[in-house]
């Protein structure tokens, strides 16, 4: 899966507050921890599945 798909696997709001934050590829969305993505404006814990199976993917996790 590319990012550009994973985009728009997630919803308007999630896909725009990542963007906004330039989180704009799976290893900038990997060295954040789930804490410090949920903090993020617009991205909400129904976006977490989709960004971890993204992330497994893609051979990677959210930062510990």
């Amino acid at each position: 899966m590319t990012y550009d798909e994973f985009l728009q696997k997630l919803s308007n709001p999630a896909r725009n507050a990542l963007l906004h934050e330039k989180i704009d590829s799976f290893d900038k969305l990997a060295s954040l921890t789930e804490k410090q993505v949920l903090a993020i404006h617009g991205v909400g814990p129904k976006s977490l599945p989709t960004m971890k199976d993204a992330l497994n993917q893609n051979n990677r996790t959210f930062n510990q």
